[in-house]
């Protein structure tokens, strides 16, 4: 039987952490978003060092753990180059940011690729330039088809910034594990608890991804 009284015990201690975890999502999201168009770009011109420097950033960060990731801008940086990124917060998000932004930079390589051929033989035949061509025909069609997984990773980024507890951040579930090792019999309940904010705070993304499939539908029925 769900202690109800409990909860309303567990709840305000846990909203405590509301705040650093809505500030790092905001910030390590608008970090992803701007690296992911930067070296998605990037992947897409023909300069061969441009092309190179952004696959080998992708694939070094995807292919690594984010918990590694963190901890080495956390405490590796700072021992073996003497460079502090600053305090806490701003190595959670830049780390968070950064991994994310790696996943979202193939996105949206994939999604200008995906753009009709056609569509850029006709841009070129009004000779529009390559700047014009990207701004005025690709893009508005490739942000249409990235936008469903824009929103999947946001909620994957949402979710990683449960991470920043382990470099001493006090989000949310910085006040749920210290209230469980004050009092162990009611860990499952405060876990319990802590899952459900998680899911509330995702639901809104959630809908927004649903909207952006719709879009998204609607941009490829269009071409």
């Amino acid at each position: 039987m769900i202690n109800i009284s409990a909860i309303i015990e567990i709840l305000p201690q846990l909203l405590r952490g509301l705040g650093i975890t809505l500030s790092v999502l905001l910030a390590s999201a608008i970090i992803a978003y701007i690296v992911a168009f930067i070296a998605g770009l990037s992947r897409t011109s023909n300069n061969f060092l441009i092309n190179k420097v952004a696959g080998i950033y992708i694939e070094v960060f995807r292919g690594t753990s984010l918990i590694v990731q963190l901890f080495w801008l956390y405490y590796a940086i700072p021992m073996l180059f003497g460079i502090q990124l600053g305090s806490n917060w701003w190595t959670g998000v830049i780390a968070i940011g950064l991994n994310y932004g790696a996943y979202l930079a193939e996105v949206v390589r994939g999604s200008i690729l995906a753009v009709d051929k056609g569509q850029t033989e006709a841009a070129i035949a009004l000779n529009m330039s390559n700047y014009q061509r990207m701004r005025l025909i690709i893009l508005p069609q490739a942000i249409k088809m990235m936008l469903p997984e824009v929103g999947n990773y946001t909620i994957q980024i949402m979710k990683a910034t449960s991470l920043v507890s382990l470099i001493g951040m006090r989000d949310i579930l910085y006040y749920g594990d210290i209230m469980r090792s004050t009092n162990l019999s009611q860990a499952p309940l405060v876990y319990v608890v802590i899952l459900l904010l998680y899911f509330i705070l995702a639901l809104p993304f959630i809908w927004l991804t649903r909207k952006g499939e719709i879009l998204s539908k609607k941009g490829v029925a269009s071409q």
